[in-house]
């Protein structure tokens, strides 16, 4: 980091001026007490890295979450004009789609207080989770890219849900320009048996209380009330994306050698937005996000039955309803005001979501009084924040604000340090029912191993590119 410098913009914003072949200057958004942990790995450098790639516009930024990452930070957003960009695999993430989907019930959770165990219970039976897990669909290969195609609306179609759950849903669960063609068939084999499936590492299903309402007319929008029992689901696009992201960054680290474009770090690998590569893994990488919006309706759906049969009431009575399903680990071609011109730009977000403002055509109905709802959730058992976007973000971010917490620490780090533990009883005594599938991914996923989940909300909020609007707490947890 001797070449860069770091330097105060104001309580919330740190800024990185340009050198050597930094295009535009780096913007992180933080705070005092979270740029101590930013400073212990490279997370800064990589941020001037992303600042050198063609096409880029504004600032290299990245959130309060940023950690260390592939290529561009975990927590980074970068617009790329459609012209003279480019598209990176690198400042997408491996895990296509990730992202987080929030439902609601009529429960209250004084109701439900002493089935929680059991409904934990239920869910880790009933819901495949682990690496390499498979569910219990077995899809054709003919099938499967029809899923590639209509994303959740495959799944909706096949019953598994509603078509009012795709009015909540990001996109409406499908991403356009998906082309089958563009992914390898080692992909395909990957997805075939995991759809419907959580996985592992930092992906969860997490029943949670609503504890604190910060703004009454949002909450009441999203359809929030104090004690209010919720459902969590944080899951992406499994091996098919893992393979979609390994095939092109392949290709396109040969692809950069042959057209020249000099870059800092080879994991930045990447095409121009207007090239056959480009174009291609734009249509690959639609693909895995569909299959991620499919997964977690399926996710969603299998979690209702879950909860009627546990708790032994219909679902009228349970009322499950999807507030919202927001995606990070994502290109999107969108549209903004730039110098006073309506621009299109390709925005990455990895480990980054949407914060859309009041208003915006893309937001269901119902929401655009208030904002895209923005769903954050912290680390293991410690719950979750609901905020709304923002016109700031819109002007500032591209729309765009943090995703979670952030890592301060690396997996075999949290291994290392809590190989005597037993996690599970430690969130027991938190008040958090947690079950994995190994004593392994609880140590990895240890609550000190990521950023304060307080912290990292207050800088967003105080900053305005998304305001908070509800915390969330666990009470029930199940992982890989």
């Amino acid at each position: 980091m001797s070449e860069i410098k770091i330097e105060k913009l104001d309580e919330c914003r740190w800024i990185i001026p340009p050198v050597g072949g930094m295009r535009v200057p780096g913007l992180i958004y933080s705070s005092r007490e979270l740029m101590g942990d930013i400073g212990t790995d490279e997370s800064p450098r990589q941020v001037a890295n992303v600042a050198h790639l063609p096409g880029i516009l504004g600032y290299s930024m990245a959130m309060p979450n940023m950690h260390w990452g592939y290529g561009f930070p975990i927590g980074g957003v970068a617009a790329f004009d459609m012209a003279e960009g480019i598209i990176s695999p690198g400042g997408v993430g491996y895990d296509i789609n990730c992202g987080v989907r929030l439902m609601t019930t009529k429960l209250d959770y004084q109701e439900i207080k002493s089935e929680v165990a059991d409904l934990v219970g239920a869910l880790f039976r009933h819901i495949p989770t682990g690496v390499g897990s498979k569910g219990s669909l077995r899809l054709s290969a003919g099938e499967e890219k029809k899923v590639l195609c209509s994303g959740a609306g495959w799944a909706v179609e096949h019953g598994y849900g509603t078509p009012q759950d795709l009015e909540a849903t990001e996109d409406g669960g499908v991403m356009e320009g998906a082309d089958p063609a563009c992914v390898s068939e080692r992909a395909v084999e990957r997805g075939r048996e995991q759809l419907g499936t959580l996985g592992s590492g930092n992906h969860f299903l997490e029943i949670e209380v609503v504890e604190e309402i910060f703004d009454d007319d949002a909450a009441a929008a999203f359809g929030l009330a104090l004690n209010q029992v919720c459902v969590v689901i944080h899951s992406g696009s499994r091996g098919l994306g893992y393979q979609v992201c390994d095939d092109y960054l392949a290709r396109m680290v040969k692809h950069i050698h042959d057209i020249g474009v000099p870059i800092p770090d080879r994991q930045l690998a990447c095409a121009y937005l207007a090239s056959n590569e480009g174009r291609e893994y734009l249509s690959a990488m639609a693909c895995a996000a569909n299959y991620a919006w499919a997964n977690r309706q399926m996710l969603m759906h299998w979690t209702r039955e879950t909860f009627e049969k546990a708790l032994k009431r219909s679902p009228r009575d349970i009322g499950m309803r999807l507030l919202y399903d927001v995606c990070h680990n994502i290109a999107k071609i969108e549209h903004f005001i730039i110098d006073g011109r309506n621009k299109t730009v390709c925005v990455h977000r990895k480990g980054a979501t949407r914060a859309f403002p009041p208003g915006h055509a893309a937001l269901p109905e119902r929401y655009r009084p208030v904002g895209q709802p923005v769903l954050i959730p912290g680390d293991m058992g410690s719950g979750s924040y609901v905020l709304a976007g923002t016109e700031k973000a819109f002007s500032e971010t591209f729309g765009s604000t943090c995703h979670g917490a952030g890592r301060v620490m690396s997996r075999s780090q949290a291994l290392k340090i809590s190989r005597k533990r037993s996690v599970g009883r430690e969130m027991a005594a938190r008040g958090v029912i947690v079950m994995a599938k190994g004593k392994g991914t609880l140590n990895e996923e240890i609550p000190e191993a990521y950023k304060n989940i307080d912290q990292v909300v207050d800088v967003v909020h105080r900053a305005g590119i998304s305001k908070k609007v509800a915390r969330l707490r666990s009470v029930g947890c199940i992982k890989g």
